[in-house]
């Protein structure tokens, strides 16, 4: 099996693929002026607009859903790798495809917004709904809904809770098999409550645990300052092969900078557009733009903290295509958030383990509750209100099956499956948001104008000759008068 899912990976994450995927969030930059540059401060603030109601959730509660799925084993385990694989120039291609990537982001959660319906008395949207709608391809949104509903439900999970076992297990010794007792016991009390208790819980885990996150690194990275200018230089010369020792794996460092990158952040994945649909904004380029901006929280604030801390201490090995070591800083160690626990050690002993363990759980456990709130989101949408009850309770009992099998399997294989997930709905989801880049502009342009003439901007789709924008065109008029 591990042989089948490898060999698919070398297929989905060619280096062709790895350029194609800089290459559409490079358009999608292009084609946005630059709207992740342009539009930052407006970003920052509409995070803290809007309100929840009874069919949506506020803005900040769907970042909050979002960063709970951006936010993960990729920003401790997932760095460490490419460090591993790519070399310390793997932080630099992860950078750029953060930068780009909040473009595509943009994109794909402003047609989740645009091609949203109000489905069993809540907002329902995403990649599967915004391809049929948009497109007109109802097999295709199918196609998307079961790779969604099988990445999300089976083959990522494991990828997570596995991340949290290890961690457990070297932090206090806890066996594997007990922390995912505890980790189903949990997941399984939140998920029952529905998309409003995961965006209860995760708009109040989700800052907490990155803000302690980067608060530690701030420390580490204060208490080695001098090593600022050296640290920057290396993660530079080693992404364009300057410095002598990685030079020989620029190609590892961009494929494995891009692929984690990509993994961490999930621009362009079409993740963060489920969670995007169902926010209570009078506009989706509003929705658009605060997760835009999750893309630069996940990349350039967290996967730079674990970054930073092992590349601060020199917590790390790199492995040339060879199977040689380029650095063997520390034998023995495996590839993952082990460099992350050596490095807060090295800095704070006796605090590295532990915390690292604690943090992974925090980070790990909430992605978990977004992949959760995925699935449902893809069962909706193949189902419409058939069994949906029934569906729902099945689902619930395979992620939870699943997230257990996770801590028990090996890293090598969670991981091989994660990426074989990820990598197609990817390129399902990048196929759909190029052939819908159109309404994406257009409301894009609707916005900036209505902001230039002091509006609070309000979309309509048929003034911009969007067409099936059935919610706004039939619901949203209704649901505002409720709200009144």
């Amino acid at each position: 099996m591990e042989d089948f899912v490898n060999g698919l990976n070398n297929i989905l994450w060619s280096t062709p693929v790895i350029y194609i995927l800089l290459g559409v969030g490079l358009l999608f930059s292009v084609l946005t002026r630059f709207l992740q540059v342009r539009h930052i401060k407006e970003m920052v603030t509409l995070m803290f607009q809007g309100k929840s109601s009874n069919a949506g959730i506020s803005s900040f509660q769907a970042l909050s859903i979002a960063l709970s799925g951006r936010v993960g084993t990729g920003n401790i385990a997932g760095v460490a790798t490419a460090i591993y694989y790519g070399g310390p120039g793997a932080v630099f291609w992860m950078w750029a495809i953060a930068f780009i990537g909040a473009s595509s982001a943009f994109v794909e959660s402003t047609l989740a917004q645009i091609y949203k319906v109000k489905q069993d008395g809540q907002y329902r949207g995403g990649p599967a709904y915004f391809i049929e709608k948009g497109i007109g391809w109802k097999w295709f949104g199918t196609l998307f809904a079961i790779a969604a509903l099988i990445a999300m439900a089976v083959l990522m999970p494991g990828v997570q809770s596995n991340s949290i076992a290890v961690g457990m297990n070297n932090a206090f010794s806890i066996p594997q098999w007990g922390t995912g007792l505890v980790i189903v016991a949990i997941l399984g009390f939140i998920i029952l409550g529905g998309v409003k208790r995961i965006a209860n819980v995760a708009q109040i885990i989700v800052p907490f645990m990155a803000l302690g996150y980067m608060l530690v690194a701030l420390v580490i990275i204060v208490m080695n300052i001098n090593l600022l200018p050296e640290v920057f230089a290396l993660i530079f010369k080693s992404a364009f092969a300057i410095d002598s020792a990685f030079g020989g794996i620029i190609g590892m460092a961009i494929m494995w900078g891009v692929k984690r990158g990509i993994f961490s952040n999930e621009a362009g994945q079409g993740t963060g557009a489920h969670a995007a649909a169902a926010a209570e904004v009078s506009h989706p380029v509003k929705q658009g733009l605060v997760q835009s901006f999750s893309v630069y929280i996940d990349t350039l604030f967290v996967c730079s903290a674990t970054a930073f801390m092992i590349l601060f201490t020199g917590m790390y090995n790199t492995q040339a295509e060879d199977g040689t070591y380029i650095v063997n800083n520390i034998p023995g160690v495996e590839q993952g958030p082990g460099y992350t626990q050596a490095a807060v050690d090295s800095a704070l002993p006796g605090f590295g383990a532990g915390f690292v363990a604690i943090a992974l759980f925090f980070f790990a456990f909430t992605t978990i509750m977004a992949y959760y709130y995925i699935a449902e989101t893809n069962i909706a949408y193949l189902i419409r209100k058939k069994n949906t009850k029934m569906a729902m309770l099945i689902l619930k009992i395979v992620i939870l099956i699943m997230t257990f099998w996770g801590t028990i399997r090996t890293a090598e294989l969670a991981w091989a499956l994660g990426d074989a997930g990820l990598g197609i709905m990817v390129w399902l989801n990048v196929i759909a948001i190029l052939l819908l880049t159109k309404p994406a502009l257009l409301a894009l342009k609707d916005y900036e104008s209505q902001k230039k003439l002091g509006l609070d901007p309000v979309f309509d789709p048929k003034k911009l000759g969007i067409k099936n924008a059935d919610f706004w065109e039939e619901d949203y008029k209704q649901d505002s008068d409720d709200r009144l």
